[in-house]
C-alpha cells in the first residue's frame, strides 16, 4: 500500500451496474420507504430506519427504489405515498408518526390513502390501556383524561388492517388496499428504532405483507473492501473486466467511496456466482495490496478479531497515545462487546506537557523535531505501550485544522506509528483532506489500517524498543 494512497478522501460516490437482464426482473417486488417526521426532515434528528430497512428488505430480494424523507404535516405524508405508488411498487414501510399527539397522524393518512374507514379497535385500546397503566400508577398527577384521549387515538385504526402489536405504546398495521383496487400494500411502523426493528419481526409474519412480496427472489450480496485506492482505479477495473469477457450485466455493482476506504458491493442471483467469482478473481489480481477483505468485514472487525485472537493464536493487547483524535481511537477500539479482553487503555496526550508527563515522550525529542513528528509518534506508541504493559502501542499526533496548520506542517498533516514486539514498527505520515472531523475521522482509520497490517505482520523494520514489561503498570 502506498502512502500517497493512504491519503485518499473524498465525498461518497455511486456507481452502479446494470443488472437488469437478470436481476431487475419483472416480477421483483419493489418497495418505497417513507420516513415521517420534520425533527428528521430538518436534520435534527438523524434517519436510523431508512437504511435499515433498505437492509432488511434486500434481505428478502424486494428491491429498494426510494427513500423519501416527510414532515408531519398530512397532506406531505400522503404526497409521499402517491409518489411510491405512481413508482409501481409493491409494498410501502412508513416509519413515525403513530403516537398519541396531534400530528402524529401517520395511521390516519395511510387510512385515507388505502380509502379504509378509520375504527376504534376495543381490543386494542384495552391492551394499551394495560400497558399504560404502570406508569399512571407511579405518576397518579397525571392527567387522565389525556392519557385517555391518546390511548384512543392510538387503538384508532383503518378497517381491515392487520394490527402489529406494540413494542411500546404504539402499535404497528399492514393495510392492503381495498378489495379489486390496485396498489401497494403499505406497512406503518413506528419510529424509534427500538421498537420498529422488533416490529419488523412481526410484520413479515401477517398474510398482508407476504402476499405483496410473494414473488420476491432473494439474491446473494458479496462486499469487498479497499484501502489506499483511487477510486478512478476500481472503475478502470469494471472496464477491464468487461474487455476480459466478465458479464457485468449480471451483477448489480455498487462502489462507495468513504474516507479512505472503497467498499464493492455486488448483488446476483444464484445463476450468476460464477460471474460475481471472475469478477472478485480481477479485483484481487489487480489490486492485491489494497484489497483487504473479500468476506464483507470491517477493518474495525479484523483489527478486533487479530488482538481477541481464534483460540490458536493468543489473545495480543493494545494501548493508544491520541492527539488530534482526542480518544476517537480507543472509542473505535472499545466499540465491540468483548474489547475489554485486549484494549488496556489509551491516553489523550493533547498538550506537549502531557505526552512528556504521562506517555514519557522526550522533551528533547519535541524540541528538535515539534509535536507533530514520526519521532513523537514512535514515543507515543511505545510509551503508551510500555506504561500500560501492552502488546501493541498506537500513537497518532497531527494538526486538524482550522488553525495551527504552517507552510512545513500544514493543516490535514497527520504522524502515525504503531510499534509492537521485538522491533516490529510501522510509521507513516498522511497529508489528509476536509475539515477538522474529517481529518480526525480519516486519521482514526489510516490508524486502524496500520494497526491491520502490524497484526499481520508487517513491519518497516527492527527498531531497539523494549519489550512489554509484566509487571504493575507504570504510572
Amino acid at each position: 500500500m502506498s502512502d500517497e494512497g493512504l491519503a485518499q478522501g473524498r465525498h461518497p460516490a455511486t456507481v452502479t451496474g446494470s443488472f437488469d437482464a437478470v436481476g431487475r426482473a419483472s416480477e421483483t417486488p419493489r418497495a418505497g420507504i417513507v420516513i415521517t417526521g420534520t425533527e428528521i426532515l430538518t436534520g435534527r434528528v438523524r434517519d436510523r430506519n431508512g437504511p435499515w430497512l433498505t437492509e432488511r428488505l434486500l434481505e428478502l430480494g424486494v428491491e429498494p427504489t426510494h427513500i423519501v424523507v416527510a414532515g408531519d404535516r398530512p397532506q406531505d405524508i400522503e404526497a409521499a405515498l402517491r409518489f411510491m405508488r405512481e413508482q409501481d411498487v409493491e409494498l410501502i414501510v412508513t416509519s413515525g408518526g403513530l403516537g398519541p399527539t396531534a400530528d402524529d397522524l401517520t395511521a390516519e393518512v395511510v387510512g385515507g390513502f388505502q380509502g379504509r374507514e378509520m375504527m376504534l379497535d376495543e381490543g386494542l385500546r384495552e391492551r394499551i390501556a394495560e400497558i399504560l397503566r404502570p406508569l399512571a400508577e407511579r405518576y397518579p398527577n397525571l392527567d387522565r383524561d389525556a392519557i385517555d384521549l391518546g390511548n384512543q387515538k392510538q387503538a384508532t385504526v383503518p378497517h381491515g388492517a392487520t394490527v402489529l402489536e406494540p413494542v411500546g405504546t404504539a402499535p404497528g398495521l399492514v393495510v392492503p388496499p381495498v378489495a379489486d383496487q390496485p396498489g401497494p400494500t403499505v406497512v406503518v411502523l413506528p419510529g424509534p428504532p427500538r421498537e420498529l426493528q422488533p416490529m419488523w419481526e412481526r410484520a413479515l409474519s401477517s398474510d398482508g405483507l407476504r402476499e405483496a412480496i410473494a414473488d420476491a427472489k432473494v439474491y446473494r450480496q458479496a462486499i469487498l473492501r479497499l484501502f489506499g485506492i483511487p477510486e478512478s482505479e476500481i472503475a478502470q477495473t469494471l472496464r477491464e473486466a468487461e474487455k476480459a469477457g466478465i458479464e457485468l450485466a449480471r451483477l448489480e455493482i455498487t462502489t462507495c467511496l468513504r474516507g479512505g476506504e472503497i467498499e464493492v458491493v455486488t448483488r446476483f442471483p444464484d445463476d450468476a456466482r460464477a460471474t460475481y467469482d471472475a469478477f472478485a478473481e480481477m479485483v484481487a489480481a489487480r489490486h492485491p495490496d489494497t484489497l483487504y477483505s473479500v468476506d464483507g468485514s470491517t477493518v474495525d472487525d479484523q483489527v478486533a478479531t487479530l488482538l481477541r485472537g481464534d483460540g490458536q493464536t493468543t489473545t495480543r493487547t493494545i494501548a493508544v497515545a491520541e492527539s488530534c483524535t482526542g480518544g476517537l481511537l480507543l472509542a473505535r477500539l472499545t466499540n465491540p462487546p468483548g474489547a475489554s479482553a485486549y484494549v488496556m487503555g489509551g491516553v489523550v496526550a493533547y498538550s506537549n506537557e502531557v505526552k512528556i508527563a504521562h506517555v514519557g515522550v522526550a522533551e528533547e525529542t519535541i524540541a528538535r523535531h515539534g509535536a507533530v513528528s514520526g519521532e513523537v509518534a514512535s514515543e507515543l506508541a511505545d510509551g503508551v505501550r510500555l506504561r500500560m504493559r501492552a502488546d501493541v502501542g498506537v500513537g497518532i499526533t497531527g494538526i486538524a485544522g482550522p488553525q495551527g496548520g504552517s507552510e512545513e506542517k500544514p493543516v490535514g498533516l497527520v504522524w502515525l506509528s504503531v510499534r509492537g514486539p521485538d522491533g516490529a514498527d510501522l510509521t507513516r505520515s498522511v497529508r489528509l483532506p476536509g475539515g477538522r472531523d474529517d481529518v480526525r475521522e480519516r486519521a482514526v482509520t489510516v490508524a486502524m489500517h496500520l494497526t491491520r497490517r502490524l497484526l499481520v505482520g508487517e513491519s518497516d523494520g527492527q527498531r531497539s524498543i523494549q519489550p512489554a514489561p509484566q509487571g504493575p503498570l507504570s504510572t
